[in-house]
C-alpha cells in the first residue's frame, strides 16, 4: 500500500516530498468532500438509465412487441393510426421499429405536450401512447444533467466533474508506489487485511483500476456541459453549416430538435445551423416527380441504407422546414457511433440538402460520438456490462473514502479531521500557477480551486476556530 506519512509529525520536522505528499492528500481530501455525493449521484442515476434503456428502451418502446405478419402496411397509414388516437394533434416525428417484431413510434404534439404512440406496423393498430420524457430514463437523466434545477445544477455537477478530475490526479499520486511499496500493492487488493487498512487496499485498487473510465467519462459529460462543453469545446468542433454549398440556413440550429433535456442530436451537430426548403439547392435525393410525403421520404432512408436498423425521421415544421432522415448510436438506432448520418431533404423539391456522416465531423466530433456512446453503454452487450460494473465501482470508491474518513477521524465531535496542512511549503506558488492554468482549461474548476486555496491559506488557516474544526 501507499504509505501514509504520520499526521501527527510537525510539518516543520517533513522532507520536501512528505510536505507535498501531506498537501496532495490535503486536497485530494477537500476535493472528495465536494465530489463523493456527485459521483454516487451520478452513478446511480446512470445506472438507472442504462438498465431503464435495456428493459424499455430510450423511448419506452421495448415495452411493446408484436407477431410479424407479412409486410407493413404504409407508414401514413401507421401515421393516421397514430393522429387518430390523439384527436387535435400534430405528427412530428417517426421512429422505425428495432426488429421485425418491434413496435413503430409516432411523435404527437398536443397543446404543447410531446406523446408518443406505439404503432403495430403490420395492422396499423395503435398499442399504446404516453407522454414522453416522463419516465424513469427521463427523470434519471434530468437529475444525472442538471438535478433538477436547469441552469444551477448543470454548473454544480460541471465542476464536480472539474474537481473529480483533480480526485483522480492527486489519487493516483497518493496511491502510486513509493520506498517499500510495490506496483502489485496498488494492482491487487490484499484480502488478508482487516479494518481500515483493508477499505484502504480496495478503495486504492478499485480506484486505480476505474480512474481511466472516470477520465473518459468526466471528459465526455463535460463537452456537453453548459460552460466547458458549449461555450468553449462545442463551438470548436461543431460541423460547419458552411460546408453546405449555397444551401439557405435557417436561424435554427440543430438543438431545436432536442426535447426537453433529452439529447436527440449528435453533439457535433448541435449548433450548427439548420438548411431551409425553398429553393433550388441540393442535390438530387428523391426521384424528380416523386410525391414528397413520410412514405416516399421513409423509402427514401432505405434507399439511402439506413434500414440496417432504424432511423428517425422529423417532419418539416413550416414552409422552410425539412425533413430529416438521422440514425445515430446515441438514440439506440445502432451500436456503431461510425455509421451516424443526419440528412436534410427539401421538402419542396425532394433534393438533398444536407448529408452529414461520421467522417464529415471534426476529430472533436468524432471522439465525442464514440465517447458518448460508450459513456451511455449504448456499443452492445459488452458495454452494459462494462458500465454497470464501472458505476458500482464508482460507488463503492466514494463509500470507502467516506469509510475511511470516518475510521481515521478521533471520537471527539465538532472536527472535519482533514489531513493536516504543512507549513513553509515552498511550492505554493506553483499550486496558484495550476490553479490559474485550470482556469483557462476548466473555467469553473479553476475558479473553484482558487477560491478554496483562498480559503484554505487565508481563511481556515488564520481563525483558530475554524482551523480547528478543518483540522
Amino acid at each position: 500500500m501507499a504509505m501514509d506519512y504520520d499526521s501527527s509529525l510537525p510539518s516543520k520536522d517533513l522532507k520536501l516530498s512528505e510536505k507535498f505528499y501531506r498537501a496532495v492528500w490535503r486536497w485530494h481530501f477537500y476535493a472528495g468532500l465536494y465530489v463523493i455525493p456527485f459521483l454516487c449521484m451520478l452513478a446511480v442515476t446512470g445506472l438507472i438509465m442504462l438498465w431503464a434503456g435495456v428493459i424499455d428502451g430510450r423511448e419506452g418502446e421495448k415495452a411493446y412487441t408484436v407477431a410479424p405478419a407479412g409486410g407493413a402496411v404504409p407508414i401514413s397509414n401507421q401515421a393516421d393510426a397514430a393522429l387518430f388516437s390523439i384527436p387535435g394533434g400534430v405528427l412530428k416525428q417517426y421512429i422505425g421499429p428495432l426488429g421485425s417484431d418491434g413496435a413503430a413510434l409516432f411523435r404527437v404534439d398536443l397543446q404543447g405536450e410531446a406523446l408518443m404512440v406505439a404503432v403495430n406496423p403490420y395492422d396499423a393498430s395503435v398499442l399504446g401512447s404516453w407522454s414522453r420524457r416522463a419516465g424513469w430514463y427521463d427523470l434519471a437523466n434530468d437529475i444525472h444533467g442538471t438535478l433538477l434545477i436547469g441552469d444551477a445544477g448543470d454548473r454544480l455537477i460541471e465542476i464536480a466533474a472539474g474537481l473529480g478530475m483533480v480526485l483522480i490526479v492527486t489519487g493516483l499520486y497518493l496511491w502510486w508506489p513509493r520506498s517499500s511499496t510495490r506496483l502489485a500493492d496498488v494492482l491487487i487488493p490484499n484480502l488478508r487485511l482487516s479494518g481500515r487498512p483493508l477499505w484502504k487496499s480496495l478503495h486504492q485498487s478499485i480506484g486505480f483500476y476505474i480512474s481511466a473510465l472516470l477520465i473518459i467519462f468526466f471528459l465526455s459529460g463535460l463537452s456537453w456541459s453548459g460552460i466547458w462543453g458549449e461555450r468553449f469545446i462545442q463551438a470548436w468542433s461543431t460541423f460547419p453549416a458552411e460546408k453546405w454549398d449555397k444551401v439557405p440556413l435557417s436561424d435554427d440550429i440543430h438543438a431545436s430538435m432536442n426535447h426537453g433535456a433529452m439529447k436527440d442530436v449528435p453533439w457535433a451537430l448541435e449548433q450548427t445551423a439548420m438548411p431551409e426548403s425553398g429553393s433550388d439547392a441540393g442535390i438530387t435525393g428523391l426521384a424528380p416527380g416523386t410525391p414528397i410525403n413520410i412514405d416516399t421520404v421513409v423509402a427514401f432512408g432505405y434507399a439511402l441504407g439506413m434500414g440496417d436498423r432504424r432511423f428517425q425521421v422529423n417532419l418539416p415544421q413550416g414552409k422552410e422546414g425539412v425533413w430529416t432522415l438521422s440514425q445515430d448510436s446515441m438514440s439506440n438506432d445502432t451500436t456503431s457511433p461510425t455509421s451516424d448520418r443526419t440528412v436534410h431533404v427539401d421538402q419542396h423539391t425532394g433534393k438533398i440538402l444536407a448529408d452529414v456522416k461520421y467522417e464529415d465531423y471534426s476529430l472533436g466530433g468524432k471522439a465525442m460520438a464514440v465517447s458518448i456512446a460508450f459513456h451511455e453503454g449504448d456499443m452492445g452487450i459488452w458495454n452494459i456490462a462494462l458500465n454497470t460494473i464501472f458505476c458500482l465501482s464508482v460507488i463503492f470508491v466514494s463509500v470507502s473514502g467516506v469509510i475511511m474518513w470516518w475510521m481515521r477521524r478521533p471520537a471527539k465531535a465538532g472536527r472535519l479531521v482533514a489531513p493536516p496542512a504543512p507549513v513553509d511549503m515552498p511550492l505554493w506558488k506553483g499550486a496558484i500557477c495550476i490553479g490559474l492554468a485550470l482556469c483557462l482549461a476548466f473555467p469553473l474548476v479553476g475558479v473553484a480551486l482558487l477560491i478554496l486555496l483562498a480559503l484554505d491559506v487565508l481563511v481556515l488557516q488564520n481563525i483558530p476556530v475554524l482551523k480547528k474544526a478543518f483540522s
